[in-house]
């Protein structure tokens, strides 16, 4: 009989008490993967977003909140000559619920602007003007409110014209409903004022002369801030927020399962001390007990760590698909995310241990005359 022989006898011995306590890690592992990857993919959504949309630098307000504050749009007109910028297009974006759907992304765009070129109509057309009371549906925002070209959808107190169904080229996009931000300072009372700037470099620049050129915007406007597309997201507040309570969470879930698995663990050492004993009689070291005892934590740790991933993908699968969510995110279920969450749950598993491991070595050969 091996010496792995001996850890996998130890824990089929009570399979319930087993299964009950991979059952506690698992849940733990799956609150990783699930919320941890959905943060992450916020923010690599935004972030694909920006690149199909050739945006270099985002200049807003974005503060403790997922959507940036309003801000005059001159705000514009103060840096879109500066030595280095290419192209700049002011845009409104709001995270706001749309008829049937508790959440979706309005992007309200500079008409003419350059944000509007990465659309490929699938079918319909782009609005006629800036003032065309038309509105251009991402396919997944379709999909979620059931429009076609040619219906109308509720947009704040009016109706408007679904013109188009375009392919944005990013889940973000996608999942957006777009129209003019002439029209939408209209509808909404917001005349003169934006929330974000997006700014297209002259081709070539490097990332440091990105950061140069976010230095510059920010002495001319102070009042916002310009970070590289994609950075902008993670550096807000709200994102951090959002990813501290990702860990937060999982890790009180986690810690539910060092309990469990802790306890399974002393009882194990408790309901086999006579075993231990005679092992020690028979010449076993106590450092190999010890190493028994935690090779038995380590691979309760292993499976579970296994099974939680399994179930949060599975969660995580699910959630996307739910009408209040779906187009506005594409999780992060990266094999990075996997190996983590599978070596958290082993660490979990022989933390766990260690204290199980010390008692059942301090246990001496005529203990097992004890019976």
């Amino acid at each position: 009989m091996t010496f792995s022989t001996i850890i996998v006898r130890g824990l089929l011995r009570r399979p319930v008490r087993t299964g009950l306590t991979l059952v506690g890690i698992s849940i733990g592992i799956a609150a990783v993967v699930a919320l941890v990857g959905i943060a992450q993919g916020f923010e690599k959504s935004w972030e694909n977003g920006m690149k199909v949309r050739q945006t270099d630098i985002v200049v807003n307000t974005l503060g403790s909140s997922l959507a940036p504050k309003p801000f005059p749009i001159e705000v514009r007109d103060r840096i879109k000559d500066l030595p280095g910028i290419a192209a700049t297009c002011g845009l409104f974006v709001e995270l706001t619920s749309v008829e049937d759907s508790s959440m979706m992304v309005v992007s309200a765009r500079e008409w003419g602007g350059f944000s509007w070129q990465n659309l490929k109509m699938i079918s319909g057309r782009m609005p006629n003007d800036g003032m065309e009371r038309a509105v251009v549906l991402g396919q997944n925002a379709a999909e979620t409110l059931k429009k076609k070209v040619g219906e109308r959808v509720q947009l704040d107190v009016e109706e408007l014209t679904v013109v188009g169904i375009a392919d944005g080229g990013a889940l973000v996009e996608n999942g957006s409903v777009i129209l003019s931000l002439q029209l939408y300072q209209q509808l909404t009372g917001n005349e003169g004022k934006i929330n974000i700037i997006d700014v297209r470099a002259t081709p070539g620049m490097d990332k440091a002369g990105l950061e140069q050129l976010c230095d510059k915007i920010d002495a001319v406007v102070p009042e916002a801030r310009a970070l590289i597309a994609g950075e902008h997201i993670a550096n807000s507040e709200a994102f951090r927020f959002i990813r501290a309570m990702s860990w937060g969470t999982s890790l009180l879930a986690v810690i539910v399962g060092v309990l469990g698995v802790m306890n399974t663990m002393l009882m194990t050492v408790f309901e086999r001390k006579q075993e231990i004993s005679i092992l020690l009689a028979i010449g076993w070291k106590r450092s190999r007990i010890t190493m028994m005892i935690l090779g038995e934590s380590a691979m309760l740790g292993f499976m579970g760590g296994i099974v939680g991933v399994l179930i949060g993908v599975i969660g995580v699968k699910i959630t996307e698909r739910l009408p209040s969510i779906h187009g506005l995110l594409e999780p992060d279920l990266s094999v990075q995310l996997f190996v983590v969450s599978v070596l958290i749950s082993i660490v979990v598993g022989v933390f766990s241990g260690l204290y199980p491991a010390w008692r059942s070595s301090r246990l001496t050969p005529s203990a097992a005359l004890q019976g």
